[in-house]
């Protein structure tokens, strides 16, 4: 597929929430590839520009979002005789046990509203990849070894069909992350799920040694790794906006070879061969740019992370960016924008990191606080 930067980018520049857990109430008014229902989109009635979308406005609201995670998360904890290894459950990427020699970790996460794009489209195969995908780099964020997945699908109604698919999709993701599935669950819910949900968990080891830190240092280099595209975040406003004026069905704009939905369905990129080169050259922490977009890259730590030279946003981002008249700050704080993974690390290392991947080095550490993407201020 063709690729541009984003408007309102330079061609050079380019809570976990529960990465792809997007809420979303909005209805799809049929399978064939017709237009969304509800969310932010006002209706252009008088030929004026029609208003910005945000992800808020289209249903989901990242700081509520956090406060109910928070929430949560402190009633389980204080509830709980133990907190795992010192792992933090809202920041940290992975939950942590000590089993003596070597940590457990152990993640989970689901697909979100990109199952509403797989069901419009007829194509269920990519979010299974989708769902491996968001579970393995969490664990490779944090330095873990995935080795283990199970996954939970909840339906309104069996269809064999559609579960075949998402297997199809699920044992291509394994195959590529180098894990075992051993098991999962199906649940038929009709009066709790309208269509369906695909979620799993995932299981991997790490000797003390192999974890990453998980802070960034001021002086770090910042090392970039590219997306395949809008991976499994961001599509309750990605969809709200491509949806605006076109269906799912209707050709690419920048490529029309694919249809809108082929793009949006464009699978997440797995990132478990860093794990090796990452622990090689020193890394002090990785984000994997999901929910929150590159506001992501504080959960290293409170500094200030400049990026000057990020990879360029894949056209998808242009699209759903004009489509939406969506801000360039809300496009960083929602979407990858074209880079998937990051990784900090001592500079020395970070041009032979770059080198032994298909990395690059896209910016630094710096004194502060803060996400600046090209210019684009994201955090205070």
């Amino acid at each position: 597929m063709t690729e541009e930067p984003a408007p309102g980018d330079s061609g050079d520049d380019d809570e976990d929430e529960a990465g792809g857990g997007d809420r979303d109430g909005n209805e799809s008014r049929n399978g064939n590839g017709s237009r969304d229902e509800g969310g932010g989109g006002d209706e252009n009635r008088n030929g004026d520009e029609p208003k910005g979308l945000t992800y808020a406005a289209a249903g989901v609201d990242i700081d509520a979002s956090e406060a109910a995670t928070a929430a949560l998360v402190g009633e389980a904890i204080e509830a709980s005789e133990t907190d795992g290894a010192g792992s933090d459950p809202e920041g940290d990427y992975a939950g942590l046990i000590d089993l003596g020699s070597t940590y457990l970790g152990l993640v989970t996460d689901g697909v979100g509203t990109k199952s509403l794009v797989a069901e419009a489209v007829g194509e269920y195969s990519t979010i299974g990849i989708d769902c491996i995908a968001m579970n393995v780099n969490d664990l490779v964020a944090a330095g873990i070894e995935p080795i283990a997945f199970v996954d939970y699908l909840a339906v309104a109604e069996p269809d064999e069909g559609v579960a075949a698919q998402i297997g199809e999709g699920l044992r291509v993701g394994a195959e590529e992350s180098g894990i075992e599935l051993v098991g999962g669950e199906t649940a038929v819910m009709p009066e709790v799920v309208r269509r369906l949900d695909l979620a799993g968990a995932c299981v991997g080891l790490a000797s003390e040694d192999q974890l990453l830190p998980g802070r960034a240092e001021v002086g770090d280099a910042l090392v970039g790794f590219r997306s395949g595209g809008i991976h499994s975040n961001g599509l309750t406003l990605g969809r709200e906006a491509a949806t605006r004026e076109h269906d799912y069905d209707d050709p690419f704009p920048d490529d029309p070879e694919y249809s809108i939905g082929d793009v949006l369905l464009e699978p997440t990129r797995i990132y478990t061969h860093l794990l090796g080169p990452l622990r090689e050259h020193g890394a002090h922490a990785a984000a994997h740019v999901t929910g929150g977009g590159w506001t992501n890259l504080a959960r290293m730590g409170d500094r200030r992370y400049e990026i000057t030279d990020p990879f360029d946003p894949q056209s998808v981002f242009a699209f759903v960016q004009r489509a939406g008249n969506v801000s360039d700050a809300e496009m960083y704080s929602t979407f990858n924008m074209g880079t998937g993974f990051v990784a900090a690390l001592p500079p020395e290392n970070a041009e032979a990191l770059a080198g032994a991947t298909d990395g690059r080095v896209i910016g630094r550490v710096e004194t502060g606080s803060g996400v600046a993407v090209g210019g684009v201020e994201l955090l205070p």
